[in-house]
Order: C-alpha cells, then sequence, then structure tokens
C-alpha cells in the first residue's frame, strides 16, 4: 500500500457509508465519497464529497482517473473493480468481499452471462437485501485492511 491510502468510495448507492467514516477516523485515514450530484452528501471530518455530473459513468471514470495504488476503493460495481485493480488498488465490496485479480474475471464473465440472459428475456434476482451481518463483515474486512496498511507504515 501506499504511505498515505485514501479510501474511495463509489458512493451513489454505497450502503455502508457510516461504517466507513466510522474505520477511516480510527485510522487516521482520508476518505472520497464521490457520487453524481443526485445524491446530497456533507462532508465531514476526513471525508471529502466529490460530486460529478449524472452521466452512467461519470462517477467510475473520476474514481479511475483519481487512484492511486494502495488506496482502498469501495464499490459494487465489477467493472470498476477490473480497472482499479489494474491501477494497484484494494477493492472491496459493501458486504466486505475483496475483489482480487484472482476473482474479477469470474466476476466479470458471470456479470456478462445475467446480462445476455437478460437481453433474451430470461429474469435474475438481484442482490439480497444488506443484513447486520453484511455490514458486521464489512467493518470487520475494512478494520483488517487498515490494520496491515498501519502494521506495514510503522515498519
Amino acid at each position: 500500500m501506499n504511505e498515505n491510502p485514501t479510501i474511495v468510495v463509489d458512493a451513489d448507492a454505497c450502503p455502508v457509508k457510516a461504517e466507513i467514516v466510522a474505520a477511516a477516523r480510527e485510522f487516521g485515514v482520508p476518505v472520497w465519497m464521490v457520487a453524481s450530484y443526485d445524491h446530497r452528501m456533507e462532508p465531514g471530518e476526513g471525508v471529502k464529497v466529490v460530486q460529478v455530473d449524472r452521466s452512467s459513468q461519470s462517477v467510475d471514470l473520476y474514481i479511475v482517473n483519481h487512484v492511486s495504488a494502495g488506496d482502498i476503493v469501495v464499490t459494487q460495481d465489477f467493472g470498476l473493480a477490473c480497472m482499479v485493480l489494474g491501477k494497484g488498488a484494494v477493492v472491496l465490496s459493501p458486504r466486505g468481499e475483496q475483489y482480487t485479480n484472482a476473482n474479477i474475471d469470474y466476476l466479470m464473465e458471470r456479470r456478462h452471462e445475467s446480462a445476455k440472459w437478460r437481453r433474451g428475456g430470461g429474469r435474475t434476482k438481484g442482490p439480497r437485501a444488506m443484513s447486520q451481518d453484511d455490514r458486521d463483515a464489512f467493518q470487520q474486512k475494512m478494520t483488517k485492511l487498515l490494520k496491515i496498511e498501519q502494521e506495514n507504515h510503522d515498519v
């Protein structure tokens, strides 16, 4: 990880913003919440709000263009995850799943197959509702990543 990582959040539909801010404050890590102008967000201590236009890929493009190796990106978008992995970022889903070079190809293929199925008239289920267990799993994974970064930085 880089010396000063930033947590960069695809914030339009992120259900764990409060958990991200709490973990970041504990470790003194800055957070960037990136969202379209359609979403009202307030900056806070250690939290920078970046608002971009509402076109479909504006948030993703902003994140890809501003993320650095070692930053932590929180997104549920496999395409964005794929792009920022290529830049050396660490990527977490809002449920605490870490996207890696080892699993991103499978996830992208699964997304493609589901889209193809829907275009052909098929139906697919959306994600299940976020539970407290999901929030706890995310919080644990984020805290673990930040502890590892802090230990590596202290060495």
